[in-house]
């Protein structure tokens, strides 16, 4: 991998100088102020608290009650109505659970701009006292750099965990182990609450309550400010943070089961007075998952048959305060510790339908706990002017797993044997946010990031050799965006400039080493012609480094013709993607429309290679393959076309053309010999999802969710289409503190992997887990406070939570 190169300069003094080029260049950059547009600011504060009121509507109107602009207010309870024409109006603020609040205002030549002060509104007398308040339905945003789906009730009922709902979201997709893929590629970056974790993220997603989602952001082309990890942008996933005054709670239960029965189970308990928040919550997770399938080589006629029973025990808790120092300082603090204790019992049954006195069986008794520990500390300090802050935030998380693999067998020549690995994680995140708000319309971000990764793998088997696996990670990076507003116009631009360096060592000898800096440039230009429509450009360049599952030479499984192993000379693949999109707002809802284009360099995929030193045998591992390109079309939509229906629906297609080398088995002579073989694929998948909401009476509502997804060939193996159809209902009770759920999933028994390949043997095969399950589900929310939420800002404009499992 090259680097660039600035002859004379350590690879620190080239991140330094060219930073303050970039800071410089935004800086001097100023734009024409020829154009004069009407404004209208102010803050939203509540009058009894003295505290922003955060999402608050601003509306305008004329005389006749025509709306001529709106918005809502920022976290801070600020708002700036811009390209308001000349005229008379009526300024409208409004709130759940407050009396609204009208002021006459006039746009003139002489008084284009208009600062209405600080406006507080009063609670009502019977304003709302519950925990959370979760919309009925869910809705779409598309903002200036992400796609944002605010999780309402009629998604929350569909799944008992956060894995479940990800089924449902538009643009993503989950496998049948769990894997989660963004616009049909699963090099994708898995945050909770904007910060990446030490667990994995399929496992994380299964103990998450899908009533602990507040809304699932899809960041596809992400800007400088953020990590520039995962090829298909970023998934984060926000979860609801309780912050109201007094003494708060939500309770969740579930039970989940096919043939297997499923538990999940939390509780959140908040306490807020003066200027101190406390929050603690618990969550357990305990489930039996049996997963099965089969493999078939059709040239050697024989049959493997796979099936593979978990049984897992996970708690999560939280910790942690909030201090408000004064009304310019905030000091947060928080604990996550995450225990599990799991176990898979599995069989794998080499079955020769020509000669079954050859039959292999291979019993697997496996059992594995770990802990995952997380530390965070936050300051912010704002300053004299609005929007001007500064942002520490120290995060330091630690990962420690064992797992003990028994391994029986009947038949052939293998004996049996034991296998232990050791697993040690430590991840160290430093992040120092600056924001300037230059002028109203201008605004620059400044920002370092560093972290630091420390990973130690030790295996021991009776079998083969032992042998200790050691990556260790450092990335540096500094980042600048400047943004400005023209009216019905505004852009950012942005870049990222970042030192990487890795190092592998196994078993005391360097594997690999690199040392690479790198500029990530993001480019945004936005056009709203009125309150209904918008239309969105983007740039950015992203990179997809190599996880240490695909790069760790340590065997992760093996059956007796196929071990899984990760490959560690592998590059990172980078990507230069553009997309545009389109956003149009209804009376009953909204649409949203994409396209985007990605040229992905040395791309990363998962293959299987003939392994030498096994008869028949193959190698699951990872290659970097040539060139690829890819391209999508998606619509989304949310809509109520009456009183007791309304619907979200999403269509998405992705294309794209994958070359590569793949391996071959030929006869030559009369023997087998493995070749390499050039191949090139273009392959086009498309998903459809619905999901219909009935409200029958106040209180009771059904729901129909239906997803299709379509045949899809990749440069080794074909899957092929499948549907499932999902039911439930929901009643509410107790005035709405109080919410059972019953959902019958996958009532057709149709939601199945199914697959078949001619390389590096042609073989086709089968997989499905537990899938047609009844759940039941029960959630009661109490508390003595009214509903306000807490005034701050968050990295990446996300909540630390507050509330919810993590």
């Amino acid at each position: 991998m090259k680097a660039i190169n600035l002859p004379g300069l350590q690879t620190g003094q080239k991140l330094i100088l060219l930073f303050l080029s970039l800071c410089c260049v935004l800086v001097t950059a100023q734009p024409n102020n020829d154009v004069v547009v009407g404004t209208v600011k102010g803050k939203v504060i509540d009058k009894g608290l003295n505290e922003p009121i955060p999402y608050a509507t601003i509306i305008i109107n004329d005389g006749a009650e025509k709306l001529i602009s709106g918005g809502i207010t920022k976290e801070d309870g600020t708002f700036l109505i811009t390209d308001v024409p000349k005229g008379n109006y009526t300024l409208k603020i409004q709130f759940i659970g407050y009396t609204s609040y009208t002021q006459p205002i006039e746009i003139s030549r002489k008084s284009k701009d208009i600062d209405v002060g600080v406006i507080a509104l009063e609670e009502e007398a019977q304003a709302l006292d519950d925990v959370t308040i979760i919309a009925e339905r869910t809705t779409i945003e598309q903002k200036i750099d992400r796609k944002v789906i605010n999780i309402g009730k009629d998604l929350t009922t569909t799944g008992g965990t956060a894995a479940e709902i990800m089924q449902n979201i538009p643009s993503v997709n989950v496998d049948q182990d769990g894997n989660i893929a963004l616009r049909g590629n699963p090099n994708v970056q898995i945050l909770i609450d904007g910060k990446p974790t030490n667990i994995s993220p399929t496992q994380l997603l299964k103990q998450i309550p899908s009533t602990s989602i507040k809304s699932v952001e899809l960041i596809t082309n992400p800007s400088a400010k953020y990590n520039p990890e995962g090829m298909s942008g970023i998934i984060n996933i926000v979860l609801r943070k309780n912050a109201n005054i007094g003494f708060n709670g939500n309770v969740n239960l579930g039970v989940n089961w096919d043939r297997n029965a499923r538990f999940n189970s939390s509780i959140d308990l908040n306490y807020r007075s003066g200027k101190i928040n406390v929050y603690g919550n618990y969550g357990a997770n305990i489930s039996k998952n049996l997963n099965q399938g089969f493999v078939f080589r059709g040239d050697q006629n024989y049959r493997t048959d796979f099936r593979f029973q978990d049984n897992n025990k996970s708690h999560l808790f939280k910790v942690g305060f909030d201090y408000y120092i004064n009304d310019r300082n905030t000091i947060s603090m928080y604990t996550n510790q995450n225990l599990f204790d799991g176990g898979t019992n599995g069989t794998t049954d080499i079955i020769f339908l020509d000669n079954p006195e050859d039959n292999l069986f291979q019993n697997l008794m496996n059992s594995r706990d770990n802990l995952g520990s997380t530390y965070n500390f936050d300051y912010k300090h704002d300053f004299k002017k609005e929007g001007h802050n500064i942002e520490l935030e120290v995060d330091y998380n630690v990962f420690e797993s064992d797992s003990d693999d028994d391994f029986d067998f009947i038949g052939g020549a293998t004996p049996n044997y034991d296998d232990v690995l050791n697993n040690e994680r430590t991840n160290t995140t430093i992040n120092l946010d600056y924001v300037n708000p230059i002028s109203e319309k201008a605004k620059l971000e400044l920002g370092y990031e560093g972290r630091i990764r420390r990973t130690d793998n030790e295996y021991q088997s009776t079998l083969f050799d032992d042998s200790k696996y050691k990556y260790d990670r450092d990335i540096h990076a500094l980042y600048a965006t400047y943004g400005k507003n023209y009216g019905k116009w505004s852009y950012q631009l942005g870049a990222r400039l970042e030192s990487y360096q890795v190092e592998a060592i196994f078993n005391n000898q360097k594997v690999f080493e690199d040392d690479i800096f790198t500029i990530y440039p993001s480019a945004y230009l936005t056009y709203t012609p009125g309150e209904k429509n918008t239309y969105q450009l983007s740039y950015s360049r992203r990179v997809d480094r190599p996880g240490l599952n695909q790069v760790n030479p340590i065997r992760e499984w093996s059956t007796p013709r196929i071990t899984s192993r990760g490959n560690p000379e592998l590059d990172p693949q980078f990507t230069n993607s553009i997309e545009l999109n389109y956003t149009r707002k209804l009376k009953g809802g909204s649409i949203t429309a994409g396209t985007f284009y990605r040229l992905i360099n040395d791309e990363i995929n998962q293959t299987l290679l003939a392994d030498p030193t096994v008869e028949e045998g193959q190698i699951l591992t990872f290659e970097n393959f040539d060139n690829n390109s890819a391209y999508g079309i998606e619509i989304s939509s949310n809509y109520r076309p009456t009183k007791w229906w309304n619907f979200n629906a999403s269509f998405d297609l992705y294309a794209q053309t994958q070359k590569g080398i793949v391996e071959d088995v030929v006869e030559v002579n009369g023997m087998d010999e493995i070749v390499q073989v050039s191949s090139e694929v273009d392959a086009v998948v498309y998903n459809f999802r619905m999901n219909n909401n009935f409200k029958a009476t106040k209180n009771l509502t059904f729901q129909i969710f239906g997803f299709y997804r379509g045949e899809q060939e990749g440069i080794q193996f074909k899957t092929k289409p499948f549907y499932f159809v999902n039911t439930g209902a929901r009643y509410n009770f107790l005035q709405g503190k109080g919410t059972a759920s019953i959902n019958f999933n996958d009532i057709f028994n149709t939601m199945r992997f199914r697959f078949s390949g001619d390389f590096p043997f042609e073989q086709s095969g089968e997989f499905q887990g537990e899938t047609q399950t009844i759940f039941l589900g029960l959630s009661y929310r109490f508390g003595s406070g009214k509903n306000r939420k807490v005034s701050r800002k968050r990295r990446d404009k996300n909540e630390k939570t507050g509330g919810g499992i993590l």
